[in-house]
């Protein structure tokens, strides 16, 4: 009775732990094309009627062969996503992508993605790239590597990352793969000093160890974002 209990017991907590590693639902038929008009709203979206689903639910001319302007960025890059808002089909499927372009001196500042890992592929150029681990009693750690055409790093997820194309004349194009059909992503610079309404300077001053005036000015500036 009591290897029983144990096995029961084993099981029950086998089971949490496969729902807590997991950034989306896992599947439960082939697939659940987004029905993005349906009123119903759930953790992701309901399915569209399988009877009406075809090919190009699962299709999105993205382009992502073609260049992305960069100029008009302050941070010099740009973000192209491909998620379940942009593709119905990814609904439930776990996955999402992105190309990013950088400028030269170009960066994708640190942010995190909530709910994904990501693992990030060079096709062109350098890039310098790390994050940082949570809080420990030792601090938090920073893993950089500087990486070139070909290269993969992997970024864990919910952490602060970013990426930096460190050369001065050439740009740089990476593309990412994502563990979530929608991972989110929160610009830390733009989610401290962007925020609406804003954080109060008092909570940012003691936060930061500033003056006021400081964080008056971070947030008088306009913080754009470079995902697209």
């Amino acid at each position: 009775m009591a290897a029983a209990s144990y096995f029961l017991f084993a099981a029950f907590l086998a089971l949490l732990a496969s729902h807590a590693i997991a950034s989306d639902p896992s599947p439960l038929q082939d697939f659940c094309v987004a029905d993005m008009d349906s009123p119903v709203r759930v953790n992701g979206f309901v399915c569209k009627d399988p009877m009406a689903v075809n090919a190009e639910d699962f299709f999105m001319a993205a382009n992502l062969d073609k260049p992305r302007d960069t100029k008009m960025s302050k941070v010099g890059s740009n973000v192209t996503l491909v998620n379940v808002m942009k593709l119905p089909g990814l609904n439930t499927l776990g996955i999402s992508l992105a190309r990013i372009d950088y400028a030269p001196l170009g960066e994708n500042p640190p942010h995190t993605h909530p709910r994904a890992t990501e693992i990030l592929t060079v096709l062109e150029g350098t890039l310098y790239v790390g994050f940082v681990t949570s809080n420990t009693d030792n601090g938090n750690k920073l893993f950089t590597k500087v990486l070139n055409k070909g290269d993969v790093f992997v970024f864990p997820e919910g952490l602060i990352h970013f990426q930096f194309n460190p050369v001065h004349d050439k740009p740089a194009v990476a593309l990412a793969a994502l563990s979530s059909q929608n991972p989110g992503v929160i610009t830390i610079a733009n989610a401290v000093f962007g925020s609406k309404p804003p954080i109060s300077d008092d909570v940012l001053a003691k936060a930061f160890q500033v003056q006021k005036g400081t964080i008056d000015w971070l947030q008088a500036q306009f913080w754009e974002n470079n995902h697209y």
